[in-house]
């Protein structure tokens, strides 16, 4: 079965497995397809798969792959390891892996291939056909031709399209395109998938500071960026790993959820010790223990709300210092309105409840202030938490819910104090 499957298929279908089965797979598969299903793995399967590998195996393992892959595969392996890989290759593909190599993978440079395909200004598009003729295959998703000076610096594009239908005549100055500004090595792949989608792109060139053509990123690489920073955005806002394994034994998965649990029980305890201060007006009335959630929860959904919009924004590149104040008052408007709706509502639901209108009239303050708090958090958590180049979507939302319920329980039980 598993010889019918393609590489991507395999990866799946070990990635669905719990850890046994997996090793089972694992030595059901051809030697030859293991570099090419490890490639389509995520990294912590990549690296337990790896770690029992001597050198002739990782030597054959990366024997074939793309560069790009080859690359991702050696920056999980030790310095010596990989001198000795890439001393194993061929030249040309030492050369090709070594010009990845020191780029991160979360760059442009980690994802591009190098099996880009250029041509000089001057020739005719004749030629340029003639050239492409004489190989028994191109590159996978190939939609143009970059062109590029004596000194490989970038100097445009010649799309397929206009290499076909052009008059062969005509030389590749005469219809390249030179309005495309090429990705910097540098650049993060989240900025990089976010050019892909602005400018609709199925290849884009990658330069170096200098402007020399390195290699190129497809979209096949662009479409797994976006979907890792689909689970990234997902799985931060609980703690967790977007390289995470779903199938992780209990030894690998219970340290990394502790860590999350214990700074959520050491917010739990500020927000009780704001509750242990009211200890004596809580006896008196408990009616305000009765009530004393739904101030909080209301918060903490309220600024969910605008946490999630805000975190949203700054992935998409759309918040910056200029519109940041714009956003800050149109949240806090909305506080101010839905707060005033439902606090009319938590007021009448206690009145009625507890044939008290004080008590109705502090849940319902309470309630007005919490959320403009939560709206107000919800902001600048996340801005100032950027600002200290901490990734808002894994502590915004664990910061808002401890402001939340502290102000939540802070001001119902403040009111409370005062007027009962």
């Amino acid at each position: 079965m598993l010889k019918s499957l393609t590489d991507a298929d395999i990866a799946h279908l070990i990635e669905s497995s719990p850890p046994k089965q997996r090793s089972v797979l694992w030595r059901l598969l051809d030697n030859r397809r293991e570099g090419s299903v490890l490639q389509e793995l995520g990294e912590e399967l990549q690296a337990n798969f790896l770690k029992n590998k001597d050198t002739d195996e990782l030597i054959a393992l990366t024997d074939g792959l793309e560069p790009d892959d080859a690359a991702d595969i050696l920056q999980q392996l030790p310095d010596r390891v990989i001198r000795e890989v890439l001393l194993a290759m061929d030249a040309q593909d030492r050369q090709r892996v070594e010009k990845i190599l020191p780029y991160h993978e979360d760059t442009a440079g980690g994802l591009m291939n190098t099996d880009n395909i250029t041509t000089r200004p001057d020739l005719s598009l004749d030629v340029v056909l003639r050239y492409l003729r004489r190989h028994d295959e191109l590159p996978d998703i190939i939609d143009t031709i970059f062109v590029v000076n004596r000194k490989d610096k970038f100097l445009g594009l010649l799309p397929i399209s206009k290499l076909l239908s052009s008059d062969p005549s005509m030389t590749v100055r005469e219809v390249m395109t030179t309005d495309i500004e090429p990705i910097l090595a540098h650049t993060s792949d989240t900025d990089v998938a976010s050019l892909f989608e602005r400018n609709d792109w199925v290849s884009s060139p990658v330069v170096n500071d200098e402007g020399q053509l390195l290699g190129r990123i497809t979209i096949d690489d662009v479409v797994d960026v976006i979907r890792e920073d689909a689970d990234h955005s997902l799985l931060s806002m609980a703690g967790l790993d977007e390289e995470a394994d779903t199938f992780a034994t209990v030894r690998a998965t219970a340290p990394r959820r502790a860590l999350w649990l214990g700074v959520n029980l050491l917010a739990a305890l500020f927000s009780a010790n704001v509750i242990g201060l009211f200890e004596a007006t809580i006896e008196k009335v408990v009616a305000l223990a009765v009530l004393m959630p739904i101030v909080a929860s209301m918060g903490g959904v309220a600024g969910n709300q605008t946490l999630t919009i805000i975190i949203r924004g700054m992935a998409l590149g759309q918040i910056g210092n200029s519109n940041t104040s714009w956003l800050f008052t149109r949240e806090l408007g909305v506080a101010v309105i839905n707060g005033l709706i439902w606090a009319c509502c938590a007021a009448i639901i206690a009145v009625l409840w507890f044939n008290d209108t004080t008590i109705g009239m502090i849940i319902a303050g309470a309630m007005v202030i919490n959320l403009m708090i939560a709206a107000a958090a919800g902001v600048l958590i996340p801005v100032a938490l950027k600002a200290m180049k901490i990734d808002p979507a894994l502590a915004g939302s664990m910061a808002l819910t401890t402001i939340t319920d502290a102000v939540g329980f802070f001001t119902f039980l403040g009111l409370a104090t005062l007027f009962l």
